[in-house]
């Protein structure tokens, strides 16, 4: 897929569309977990992060808040963290913590599918396959998102969570994204977004291996 040509433009006007839509349509549930946020943690309802977009240009990602307030830790989240409050388990495990991303779609810093942004610890300008990651806006769901739907758990299991994701998932995930890049088409992209939606209503239907041979293991589809 040439990024070059008509397929940027057609990716923006999409993500436009369709968060002006997921707006409109979501409002009484993104009103009900705002409600739910304050009423079981205060404010703030929002939690916002610094992460590194397009170009390596940082923004503010926004989530539905998950954690508890002042307590700090590593910058990733592995299962059973106890940061996580109740409701924020329940958030998470439904993406629905992911749904003010929307907001950044419509402001330009995202897209709705492109490489998920890292926290500028995890960034390495310098290296050849982050400027290639970097060269798209980052998305709400990807491929290697997908792959790694159940990435708590794996961190859970890790005798040092961060030090596993940084030299065994982060560089497998950008091995990922950058293959998707290279063979990116508007029917892998709708299949991404059907396959998320499952994901999100069916976390246990998902199966890595069978995703990765779906995208990767053919070059026709």
């Amino acid at each position: 897929m040439n990024f070059s040509g008509y397929y940027p433009v057609l990716c923006r006007v999409v993500d436009v569309a369709v968060a002006l839509a997921g707006f409109t349509v979501l409002a009484p549930l993104l009103l009900l977990i705002a409600a739910a946020v304050l009423l079981t943690g205060g404010p703030p309802v929002l939690f916002r992060q610094v992460r590194v977009g397009r170009s390596g240009v940082p923004f503010r990602l926004l989530k539905f808040r998950s954690m508890r307030q002042g307590q700090a830790g590593a910058q990733i989240t592995a299962g059973g963290d106890r940061r996580v409050t109740g409701l924020g388990r329940i958030l998470r495990k439904y993406k629905l913590d992911e749904l003010p991303q929307l907001w950044n779609v419509l402001a330009g810093e995202m897209s709705l599918i492109g490489p998920r942004p890292e926290v500028p610890a995890f960034v390495d300008a310098s290296s050849p396959v982050w400027r290639e990651v970097l060269s798209v806006r980052p998305g709400i769901t990807d491929l290697a998102s997908l792959v790694y739907r159940h990435e708590e758990r794996l961190l859970s299991e890790a005798r040092d969570p961060e030090t596993y994701y940084r030299t065994a998932i982060l560089p497998d995930k950008l091995a990922l994204n950058v293959q998707y890049l290279r063979m990116r088409s508007p029917r892998r992209d709708a299949r991404i977004v059907a396959m998320t939606l499952a994901a999100s209503l069916f976390p246990r239907s998902i199966d890595p291996k069978r995703i990765r041979n779906l995208f990767l293991g053919t070059q026709n589809t």
